[in-house]
């Protein structure tokens, strides 16, 4: 299982130096893979191109750009842009994000998000792989081909409910999960991407999980902390599905926290669950906490 990290970049008056800066630091400390989530502050994909250039080594990933925002020719030249200026090293991670972001916020229709997804990547990929296409459905179209250098990078879904790991499966490279414990893993997600994927005749998807991690002796108060930190995941419904199929209460449930014996323990069964990547969010006892995700890599 490789390890990498989350980044989350504080705001400032140089956030890209900011973020240059934790991606050197990521390189030189091992780390397999640093990724960046699209929300609020940074564009993702123009922030790792901009941060990333000189910084060698290290797989760059999206978690995630949303779909609703960019028609999937759009995102594919951004993309490949971005993974030219790489050097080939970036990991799209894209994702439907919530209907209370897409309707609320955005204006869009937020209806049937599975067929929004397929239509998506009906575009977006042979686009990303250099080719031409040609495409009409209910809500996506596009007839167009591209010259933008950087094509071949691979594309992840953030994958939850089981249509969505099916299409992960059959059409692109994996999920990217956040939220997501173990058990939930090993009996729902690992099992229905990995046979979709077997179906169509795929490589074995990535499953690629994000989860909160924090190295302290006080695993109770440290579980409260990560309850406080990341409370608004357990109100969007994708995210509460996951934490209540893990038989979770909050965010603190499914957080990897305790010591270096019961990290490492609960990290085994995060690779024996079916997850090819581990991206740590540390959100507290950061020091300790590096330190000992350092001796993974």
């Amino acid at each position: 299982m490789r390890v990498g990290l989350f980044l989350e970049v504080p705001p400032g008056d140089d956030p890209i130096g900011a973020l240059r800066e934790q991606l050197a630091a990521a390189a030189a400390d091992g780390f397999a893979s640093a990724w960046l989530s699209n929300i609020f502050h940074l564009d993702a994909l123009t922030a790792l191109a901009a941060a990333g250039t000189q910084i060698s080594g290290m797989e760059y990933g999206t978690a995630v750009v949303p779909t609703y925002p960019r028609h999937p020719a759009a995102l594919a030249q951004q993309a490949m842009t971005a993974n030219a200026a790489l050097g080939g090293r970036l990991a799209l991670g894209i994702g439907l994000s919530h209907k209370i972001v897409i309707e609320h916020m955005f204006g869009y229709s937020f209806d049937r998000p599975a067929r929004h997804m397929k239509e998506y990547l009906e575009i977006l990929l042979p686009l990303v792989r250099g080719e031409k296409v040609k495409f009409e459905g209910e809500t996506l179209k596009a007839d167009i081909a591209l010259t933008t250098p950087g094509a071949g990078m691979p594309v992840l879904i953030a994958a939850l409910a089981p249509r969505m790991l099916k299409l992960a499966g059959a059409m692109a490279d994996g999920t990217v999960l956040w939220m997501t414990g173990p058990k939930t893993v090993a009996g729902h997600v690992a099992p229905t991407i990995r046979e979709a994927a077997k179906e169509a005749g795929r490589p074995e998807p990535r499953v690629v999980c994000g989860l909160p991690i924090c190295l302290t002796d006080d695993p109770a108060a440290a579980r409260a902390r990560a309850n406080e930190v990341f409370h608004g995941y357990g109100r969007l419904p994708s995210y509460r599905a996951m934490l209540d199929k893990e038989g979770a209460e909050g965010p603190g449930d499914v957080a990897i926290v305790g010591d270096e014996d019961y990290v490492r323990a609960q990290l085994d069964e995060l690779a024996e669950a079916g997850v090819t990547d581990f991206i740590g969010s540390i959100y507290s006892k950061a020091d300790r906490t590096r330190e000992f995700l350092k001796e993974l890599t």
